[in-house]
């Protein structure tokens, strides 16, 4: 529920209404706060439209809130608010349509600097509480197609307690994913105003110009009101403009050849692992521990897939800020993978039963069942074969 004299939730006013019926069937209420463990299961049956109805209540009641706080600070101007509360970074908006971005030609989609961010939480938690995620983890590269990654930013984040009756629901849902712990660790971490400030300072926007920032599009609601959250606490003014990373790419191809691939299509090579083990992706603590869920390392991956997809479409030459060395380099190299098969015994296997599998019999008969990509060589009594690993997996832009 919200906190007394703050904004008010469709829950709350649904509360209210049902508190005279709880009254009359004899439980222990007297205010909304006590009304709210008893409604929770009366609320999951309405239907969407009926929760309209109090969304638009609470919609009526916050915005006149908002207005006489307006009226009431305007008032108070001897108190002013510290200097260093009223320092100013980039609003969080709505999502905006990718295709209002324009470049003049395949220079400047070339040149242009983006920034994908990425804020982890332990866990969601129910619409009904104030606090729908509890920010732990920020990360940030800056990046463009003709420079590659340009420079990173990460901070683990000083969490705010989890609401009363949930720390084991947050807990849980960090050791599935990113494994963060609530409290108890060693692990060094940025309060919410040290955490905006210097993601200010490594944006460091051009006069007149507006960084772009990029997210999954599953992950804006939840990087917005992290966002939001931390503006709110810290009193920093936010106007960081976050859009859909999917949209960024599929106007990059539509600005070279005039139509775009399936979205579908674009999303399933975003969740691709080809880079989850490579060194110099995630963050000291998430590679030493070896857990693959980093958010320094989801905003990597972001630029790893559109270096691989999209920089031989504009001309781009690949290197080690495009892409992980082992990945950059596979146009001159190819990084074989060597299966030994021992002959000796599966020949001894064949004679003992005759209903052995045939692809083991002699060399002729092995390169039958090799797939394409795969080389085959005899050394030293032991069959050989060798993987192409490239050949083998789709590349992210064919």
């Amino acid at each position: 529920m919200a906190r007394r004299g703050g904004c008010r939730s469709s829950y709350y006013f649904f509360a209210r209404e049902q508190l005279p019926e709880l009254q009359r069937r004899g439980l222990p209420v007297t205010r909304v706060v006590d009304a709210i463990p008893y409604c929770s299961q009366a609320w999951a049956s309405l239907t969407q439209e009926e929760k309209m109805i109090y969304t638009e209540k609470a919609r009526k009641w916050n915005k006149k809130k908002c207005s006489q706080k307006t009226v009431k600070e305007t008032c108070n101007l001897a108190h002013p608010v510290p200097a260093c509360l009223t320092e100013k970074m980039p609003s969080v908006t709505s999502l905006p349509d990718a295709s209002a971005m324009s470049w003049e030609n395949d220079q400047a989609v070339v040149a242009d600097i983006f920034y994908f961010l990425n804020i982890y939480s332990h866990g969601k938690l129910p619409s009904h509480c104030e606090q729908r995620f509890l920010p732990c983890e920020i990360g940030c590269v800056r990046y463009s197609l003709q420079d590659g990654i340009m420079a990173d930013f990460h901070h683990f984040i000083d969490p705010e307690v989890p609401p009363r009756g949930f720390r084991y629901h947050c807990q849980a849902a960090s050791d599935a994913t990113h494994k963060i712990p609530i409290s108890g660790s060693h692990l060094s971490r940025a309060c919410y105003a040290v955490v905006l400030r210097e993601l200010l300072e490594f944006v460091q926007p051009a006069r007149g110009v507006r960084p772009y920032f990029y997210c999954r599009s599953n992950d804006r609601f939840r990087i917005n009101w992290c966002l939001n959250r931390m503006a709110s606490i810290t009193g920093i003014e936010s106007h960081l403009e976050l859009l859909a990373v999917e949209d960024l790419v599929l106007e990059m191809y539509r600005k070279k050849y005039q139509k775009e691939p399936s979205k579908t299509w674009l999303c399933r090579e975003l969740d691709a692992v080809l880079w989850d083990f490579t060194s110099n992706t995630r963050c000291k603590w998430h590679e030493e521990n070896d857990i693959l869920c980093c958010a320094l390392a989801s905003c990597k991956k972001i630029a790893y897939c559109i270096s691989k997809s999209l920089a031989s479409v504009y001309g781009v030459s690949l290197t080690a800020a495009h892409l992980p060395l082992q990945d950059s380099d596979y146009g001159e190299s190819t990084n074989t993978k060597m299966v030994i098969l021992d002959t000796a015994r599966f020949q001894k296997m064949k004679a003992e039963g005759s209903g052995c599998d045939r692809r083991f019999a002699s060399p002729s008969q092995d390169q039958e069942f090799l797939p394409s990509n795969c080389e085959f060589e005899t050394c030293k009594g032991k069959e050989v074969f060798k993987i192409n690993p490239v050949a083998a997996s789709s590349n992210f832009g064919a």
